[in-house]
């Protein structure tokens, strides 16, 4: 009976409804928070900035990893070695991901929040996010790396944002997806028929990496940044639960693995055009993981790669306490007045407040929307595009969601 009405709660659209007007009102009173010291204390101590914005972020995506952690009960079996474990949440590196689910990166944010740096995870992202409300916000003033279409533009926004990046207090994690875009069947069909065409070896559950992106960061991450770490993300293919952001919000539990290696970055080679040759072989070494995983339901099988412990990472209680501390913070006034104009026997009032309701139910379509996999970009999949190089864009590398990475890998 408590399990029932635990499901119906979780599924009910008007539930979802008050989560949708906690976390986008949170989002608006954070990136009000951030402006004013970005504007009142950055330009006098910017670590002071950057300590505070580390809880501010997290204080928002953490509202979101309660999703996986807590209300769906989503599971993360991460699969490092002793060694590599130790390291982590202690130093700044620079993820590759593969970027193959709808939910990859609430995946990672698990991860992250896990090893205590949430706060102070980065990306690669297009500028056009930049001014999406909320989270578009938020990642301006955390101070993301926004590229555009000209790589060599980008080539300097590189640069500038990773010596900037690279001067945090704390360790920062930033993402780079090598893939550029999600992986589909369609965009899969197109980077395997440009692998043929370029005498490159195909692969069979990833897309062919873009490396300008990387190479043209190297050198700006030596100094600073001490390690790249590769994780291979993995779901089962037959799970009764598919990865997507409505189940999560549904509550239906999802089961995920993740292979995790440490690269120190003074091991990676020098010169552009190998470092661009060590990606690729990085990419072909997690097609034979992804391979082996769907194959015999591990990364280590027959993938040549050296086994890691499973370690499963438990959740923490901040998520769940910082949620509900934005529920009734938020929650309690906004409901408080838009019952007051729902029946307050005006219609303007009447009209207002279901105007209000209407437009955080539509954020929330919106936001779950733009996740899905068939939303993705196509950005470089259009005859007759060029790249970031001015060369002619290969349909098979889709968004450009790091612009920076060229349509041919040498």
């Amino acid at each position: 009976m408590a399990g029932g009405l635990s499901a119906m709660l979780k599924q009910s659209t008007l539930v979802h409804l008050c989560f949708a007007i906690s976390f986008f009102t949170s989002g608006l009173i954070i990136n009000t928070v951030q402006c004013i010291l970005y504007v009142g204390l950055k330009p006098f101590n910017k670590h002071l900035y950057r300590t505070i914005g580390y809880y501010l972020c997290y204080s928002f995506y953490s509202q979101l990893v309660f999703l996986a952690d807590w209300w769906s009960n989503t599971t993360l079996n991460l699969y490092i070695s002793d060694e590599d474990m130790k390291h982590c949440g202690t130093e700044h590196v620079l993820l590759l991901m593969n970027h193959t689910y709808e939910i990859d990166w609430l995946i990672g944010w698990m991860f992250c929040e896990k090893v205590r740096v949430l706060g102070n995870c980065k990306a690669y992202a297009k500028k056009v996010i930049q001014y999406i409300p909320t989270i578009g916000w938020a990642w301006k003033f955390a101070e993301f790396v926004f590229l555009e279409r000209s790589f060599e533009k980008d080539r300097e926004i590189i640069g500038h944002q990773i010596t900037e990046i690279l001067d945090y207090p704390d360790p920062v994690w930033l993402l780079l997806n090598a893939e550029g875009t999600r992986f589909t069947e369609s965009k899969h069909a197109a980077s395997v028929k440009f692998a043929e065409e370029k005498g490159m070896v195909p692969l069979k559950h990833h897309l062919i990496p873009r490396t300008k992106g990387f190479t043209a960061s190297l050198p700006y991450l030596r100094e600073k940044c001490p390690a790249v770490l590769d994780i291979q993300l993995a779901i089962c293919k037959d799970s009764a639960v598919k990865p997507t952001i409505f189940n999560i919000l549904n509550g239906k539990p999802i089961t995920a693995h993740m292979c995790v290696r440490r690269f120190p970055t003074k091991s990676l080679p020098e010169r552009e055009e190998d470092a661009a040759a060590w990606l690729q072989n990085l990419f072909r070494e997690k097609d034979r993981m992804q391979d082996s995983f769907h194959r015999h339901g591990n990364f280590f099988t027959d993938s040549g790669i050296t086994e890691r412990p499973k370690v499963t990472l438990h959740r923490r209680p901040t998520t769940l306490l910082n949620t509900a501390f934005w529920a009734v913070a938020t929650l309690t006034p906004m409901l408080y007045y838009l019952v007051r104009l729902l029946f307050s026997g005006e219609i303007l009032y009447f009209s207002i407040g279901v105007g209000i309701l209407f437009a955080f139910y539509m954020l929330m379509v919106k936001a779950i929307g733009m996740s899905k996999i068939s939303k993705a970009s196509s950005y470089g999949a259009v005859k007759g595009q060029r790249d970031a190089n001015g060369q002619q864009a290969n349909p098979a590398e889709g968004v450009a969601q790091t612009s920076t990475e060229s349509a041919k890998d040498k």
